[in-house]
């Protein structure tokens, strides 16, 4: 254990404080603390509720002239007993003179997709009661629906003459299932009667005023995941696991060819690697896929292949900066494909030539491509930019140079208070590892003054802390704790994407140990610069960010307080609990059964009696990715070690807040349990109590 520095800790200022919450109960309103602040209006000052306006633009398509791009607007429904979104469609002109909502209504509507010919749009919605596609003429008209799949449409495309869709479906229920789940005998067997995914077409009549019957394209027990049309519309390329589990995903995956009527299928790529993400090239000889080579890698990777369909040939195409690829689509030519990839704190569009040659990166800039959409033959690109300081809006660009042109305004009225500034900082742990990381100084910062710093561990370990907007509302609202005078640092240890396949596997079997060095690392370098006050250091963190807090609580005392959200304290019944088990197993080396040693030493739980920083444990009730189990053995282990803590959980709630209210509540909660110690002595485990 490290020994509690000697110095006074920092106590915030009146002003710093002036939003501190009453430990009282759930969304609490923020209370000004001195008349100064209690006279500031409440849109100048960063708040949960404040960051909620900034409505989150999606998913994004363009016309295939690249006239048009359709994109998502997702706001929050919080008013008396509603807590939930609401998404509808925007369509603007490329050339920025038009800009209108599209979906209107309380059911929302998303997926957008452009007929060839850019006269209809089409998306998903629930509005009949299942998610169905549903089309609405450019040139004005109600919207009308296509489909009548009884459980609901999952992804789908146009095919390449518009005249009918493919889309994925799960098998729908028996009527004997029905029937059981009716009169209460709906029995679940664990692992068995799955509800594969399957291809479906169905066509399209511009003239039609009813849905029409869907045809059936695959049948067999394998769970299809992502497909696309040949360019002549007779065949469809689908990629398909052995059963629709999210941990098969990360073991088994094969692409295979059927006919767009139906019929036989051809395996086309097999073997022990993972294929997923099949994409025709324009002039059918070639689909592109993404692969992790010649065995599973549940730890995360995946290179660009190319694939004949006609002789089956296979080929590597050269290892992007990541090796994490997410295909976008292909060029006009047939002659590169676009991906979109993680580049240290940056995403951006990358072009791969097939024939040989540099990788070319078609965006620049220090922020985030999120959302893209491809209009190869217009040589244009739709995306959704966003940078550390301005919030993500639709932009467009050519193809040749990144040039972009906002199309959107969706944040445009939505009041911005003075930011907390965000720096990119460089360190080197203490094994030489280079580390980058994200601090965000406070509101209002004068240099040489210290502050509390919270340091903000992200998930995965495979995530990644990327240059987008600090005022966007997320678990945690990171302009919110910098309009409270506390700097956030926000680091990528290793483990982290963004820096290639070694990075991110250099974590392997060492949770806990070299990660944990990266992070204290940073916080020391934040510590040298003269911003963080070395006895005023907090610590926070999501599911592998959760895993980190809790370890990190039972190797030093040096942070205050801790929050451990969605955190795994222990990976022996993690690892036989999550829904994700292979990837935990692939950081371990090993089965839990053949060596205990390597989880026990890994696990928080088993250097409990270490602990003595009071740590507040967050989880949802309903999480299978990081079972709920999970954060209620740290909280009962500290409550009998008589360590400070206390436990939220919030119900109906997965891996994350799903529900509006929820999301905003997290942060407010973070901030009154730190400022408790924050602002007194620092307890000990004799001194603790249940909280």
């Amino acid at each position: 254990m490290q020994t509690a520095r000697a110095s006074a800790p920092i106590l915030l200022t009146a002003a710093a404080v002036c939003g501190m919450l009453s430990p009282t109960g759930a969304g609490a309103q923020e209370e000004a603390t001195t008349g100064e602040a209690a006279a500031t209006p409440a849109d100048d000052r960063w708040t949960p509720a404040l960051s909620m306006r900034y409505h989150q633009v999606g998913g994004l398509a363009i016309s295939n002239d690249g006239a048009k791009v359709a994109y998502t607007v997702r706001e929050p429904l919080m008013e008396g007993e509603k807590s939930e979104y609401l998404s509808h469609i925007w369509v603007a002109d490329a050339d920025g003179s038009r800009n209108v909502q599209f979906t209107r209504g309380e059911h929302s509507a998303g997926s957008p997709a452009f007929s060839p010919d850019g006269a209809w749009l089409a998306f998903a919605t629930g509005r009949s009661g299942r998610s169905q596609i549903w089309v609405i003429a450019m040139a004005g008209g109600e919207a009308r629906q296509v489909t009548d799949a009884k459980p609901g449409v999952g992804q789908f495309r146009w095919s390449p003459e518009g005249d009918a869709f493919a889309f994925i479906m799960r098998d729908p229920q028996t009527e004997e299932e029905e029937k059981a789940a009716k009169e209460k005998r709906d029995v679940e067997m664990v692992d068995q009667n799955f509800k594969y995914g399957h291809l479906y077409t169905v066509p399209f009549d511009p003239m039609a005023t009813e849905t029409a019957e869907a045809t059936r394209v695959t049948e067999g027990d394998f769970h299809v995941t992502g497909f696309d049309w040949s360019p002549n519309g007779s065949q469809l390329v689908f990629a398909h696991q052995a059963d629709p589990r999210i941990n098969t995903g990360r073991l088994s995956g094969d692409i295979a060819l059927v006919s767009a009527g139906g019929g036989d299928v051809s395996q086309l790529v097999t073997g022990p690697g993972v294929e997923s993400s099949p994409r025709w090239s324009p002039d059918g000889s070639l689909i592109a896929y993404a692969s992790t080579g010649d065995q599973p890698e549940p730890v995360g990777l995946s290179d660009l292949y190319v694939v004949n369909p006609e002789s089956g040939d296979v080929r590597s195409l050269p290892e992007t900066p990541n090796r994490s690829v997410f295909i976008l689509g292909w060029s006009e030519d047939s002659g590169q494909v676009f991906l979109n990839e993680s580049l240290g704190t940056t995403r951006h569009v990358i072009a791969v030539p097939v024939g040989g040659g540099e990788i070319r990166q078609v965006t620049e800039g220090a922020g985030v491509v999120g959302s893209t959409a491809l209009a190869a033959g217009a040589g244009r690109l739709a995306v959704t930019w966003e940078t550390n300081d301005e919030p993500r809006e639709v932009h467009v660009t050519g193809l040749d140079a990144f040039r972009p042109v906002q199309l959107s305004s969706v944040t445009a009225d939505v009041p911005r208070p003075p930011m907390g500034r965000t720096e990119l900082l460089a360190w080197e742990a203490p094994d030489g590892t280079p580390v980058e990381g994200l601090l965000t100084y406070p509101v209002g910062h004068e240099e040489g003054s210290q502050v509390p710093l919270i340091l903000n561990v992200h998930g995965g370990p495979a995530g990644v802390f990327a240059q987008s907007f600090t005022g966007n509302p997320s678990i945690y609202m990171i302009q919110y704790f910098a309009q409270q005078g506390m700097a956030v640092l926000r680091p990528n240890p290793r483990g982290s994407t963004g820096y290639g396949k070694e990075f991110r596997y250099a974590n392997f079997m060492d949770w806990g140990y070299g990660d944990l060095s990266d992070l204290l690392a940073g916080v020391d370098e934040v510590i040298e610069m003269g911003v963080a006050h070395p006895d005023s250091l907090l610590l926070m963190g999501w599911s592998y960010g959760g895993y980190m807090t809790s370890f990190a609580v039972t190797q030093t005392d040096r942070f205050r307080a801790a929050s451990m959200g969605a955190g795994l304290p222990n990976l022996v019944s993690m690892v036989t609990t999550t829904d994700i088990g292979d990837y935990l197993v692939g950081h371990m080396g090993e089965e839990y059964f053949n060596d205990y040693e390597t989880y026990e030493k890994h696990s928080a739980i088993y250097h409990i009696k270490n602990v003595t920083t009071p740590t507040q444990v967050i989880h949802g009730a309903l999480d299978l990715r990081v079972p709920f189990t999970q954060g209620q053995e740290f909280y009962t282990s500290l409550v009998r070690l008589g360590v400070d803590t206390e436990f939220v959980v919030y119900p109906r709630t997965p891996h994350g807040p799903t529900e509006p209210k929820f999301l905003m509540d997290v942060s407010e909660r973070i901030l009154v349990w730190f400022n408790k110690y924050l602002r007194g002595p620092r307890p000990t485990a004799e001194e603790g109590g249940s909280g």
